[in-house]
């Protein structure tokens, strides 16, 4: 089965069916262990394990800007009903990760999903949504925004892309037991959140960190300037391809930006565009 680059709720089903189709003719039960393969296939991340992550910044909470996605949805005979906010959602559970495979794809919110950003797929959060996710085995914690839904394999409760995965230092063992903690994006959530992480909403006014927005990153710096030739023919905004040594990727940025209501914009027009929405960075 060849994946289409269109929005699907079914992002976690397409593999699994393909697994069907190529085990049919050894067996008409596939195992669970051979659907698992063939979904995460980690072994084909692991070349990215000498990928620097360190510097990828956390998703930052902010409230909703246009349609919030809640309504029930049945899944194989099961239906799901989403939560209205994230504000008060706590669990413990397995958390697994997506990488490769469906990096580039439609998520369920209509975002193209980054596996060097910092999102995550769940049942039941609405999208979009923001969590803290703790790794209970090392203490570890990173902020992802839900746009995705899944997992639907086995007890796992959330799937991180890549990049959130290996900064909380699981990527190489696929699962981990972690807590979630859903974050509150009403403007007293926020500001309590802010607070907390004495990290304080950036009014675009601090002359010492220009901002920008990460639309996507890739491997190959021709795959980078097609995205930034087709950004430039749509939107009159600086666009530049940012590399580091490290980690040989390269990273698509608009800007800089002078506030956050003129990023913000910008994110609506990618968006639009089907570019997804990019994520800021301050350098």
């Amino acid at each position: 089965m060849t994946l289409t680059k269109s929005g699907s709720l079914w992002r976690s089903l397409l593999i699994p069916a393909s697994a069907f189709v190529i085990l049919a003719g050894c067996s008409s039960h596939p195992t669970q262990e051979q659907i698992q393969a063939s979904r995460y296939h980690i072994t084909q991340d692991r070349a990215n394990k000498d990928i620097d992550v360190s510097h990828i910044p956390d998703a930052v909470p902010r409230a909703p800007e246009g349609d919030v996605k809640s309504a029930p949805y049945t899944l194989l005979g099961k239906t799901y009903t989403p939560r209205s906010t994230a504000a008060g959602y706590s669990e413990v559970g397995t958390a697994s990760w997506y990488g490769k495979k469906f990096h580039g794809y439609k998520t369920a919110n209509g975002e193209i999903y980054d596996m060097y950003g910092m999102s995550a797929a769940h049942k039941t959060l609405p999208l979009p949504s923001y969590v803290r996710v703790t790794n209970l085995a090392n203490d570890r914690s990173v902020v992802v925004r839900v746009n995705d839904r899944g997992p639907f394999h086995g007890k796992r409760v959330i799937d991180l892309s890549w990049a959130a995965a290996k900064k909380l230092g699981y990527q190489g063992q696929g699962t981990a037991r972690v807590r979630i903690e859903g974050i509150d994006t009403s403007p007293e959530g926020l500001l309590a959140f802010h607070r907390q992480s004495q990290k304080p909403v950036h009014s675009g006014t601090d002359a010492d960190d220009l901002m920008y927005l990460q639309v996507a990153a890739f491997s190959t710096k021709d795959s980078a300037n097609s995205l930034k030739q087709k950004i430039l023919t749509e939107i009159n905004i600086p666009v530049q391809i940012v590399s580091r040594v490290e980690d040989r990727l390269f990273r698509v940025r608009m800007g800089p930006f002078s506030s956050d209501q003129e990023l913000l914009k910008t994110q609506d027009q990618l968006v639009q565009l089907n570019l997804g929405r990019g994520y800021r960075v301050q350098e």
